[in-house]
């Protein structure tokens, strides 16, 4: 009797197991790791010319995969490919300035927040834009795979008007142009393209709609997820974070404050 009682539990384990992670590896039983990086965002995620990467999100990246004693690779990505990459088993993790909401809570597991930010406005120089409200009426732009266009249509109840463009190169091609009037996102994003332009655009430093920057992880991962918030705490914990925020956004003019380890999101 002992003896089957012994397998049936063996084969719930494996079933429970199997069910959570849809037959995959954690993250913590693999070797090598691929993680998705931004590849459009200057100081945050970004392509080299010689085809490397470098920015906030890739060092956040290269110390997680230190921390769990992992080689890694970077997998290149856009804004809509953040969880196509993780669903199709391309990429173990994804630090890709993937801002956690509850309805990507449904498809992604999400570790940290590992940075916390808010939204903002960058706009033409001279423009009159100096917060959320002075975008009713106005054209701002929206990046495939964001949603922080529509959250100043939807959450704040702005009536500004959404002009869709594939990425933020784009959008800042379409700013310059005069199609349209604000870009809007992660203050971090903005500052970056900001710098790299170099042109006078200009952040109008409004701080709406708090910004939950975390770690993606395929669905079931709770080990995974686990491991990645251990290291997440070690990197605020000796100061890597600090140095890592000054070193990317610090000639930005961005207020720090307070550089702790933010709340936890919890791997559920």
């Amino acid at each position: 009797m002992k003896r089957v009682l012994a397998v049936v539990l063996v084969l719930v384990a494996a079933a429970v197991t199997g069910c959570g992670m849809n037959g995959q590896e954690s993250v913590v039983d693999k070797e090598r790791l691929v993680i998705g990086v931004r590849v459009d965002l200057p100081s945050v995620g970004f392509r080299t010319p010689g085809g490397g990467f470098e920015g906030f999100d890739v060092d956040v990246a290269r110390y997680v995969a230190g921390k769990l004693g992992k080689e890694f690779s970077y997998l290149g990505v856009l804004a809509a490919d953040r969880e196509k990459v993780l669903g199709d088993g391309r990429a173990d993790l994804v630090v890709a300035t993937f801002t956690i909401d509850q309805e990507r809570k449904k498809r992604v597991l999400f570790a940290g927040p590992y940075h916390i930010s808010y939204q903002d406005i960058l706009t033409r120089p001279g423009e009159t834009i100096a917060n959320v409200r002075d975008l009713g009426g106005r054209r701002i732009c929206e990046v495939k795979g964001s949603n922080a266009a529509q959250r100043v249509v939807e959450e704040r109840e702005v009536p500004a008007k959404l002009v869709p463009f594939p990425d933020y190169a784009k959008c800042l091609a379409a700013l310059k142009s005069d199609q349209v009037d604000a870009v809007t996102t992660n203050d971090v994003i903005l500052a970056g393209l900001a710098a790299q332009d170099n042109s006078g655009l200009r952040l109008a430093n409004a701080q709406f709609n708090e910004q939950r920057t975390g770690i993606g992880l395929r669905k079931g991962d709770v080990p995974g997820c686990e491991a990645v918030n251990r290291a997440i705490t070690a990197m605020y914990q000796d100061g890597t974070a600090a140095e890592l925020l000054r070193k990317w956004f610090g000639k930005a003019g961005l207020k720090f404050g307070t550089i702790a380890v933010p709340q936890f999101e919890g791997c559920s």
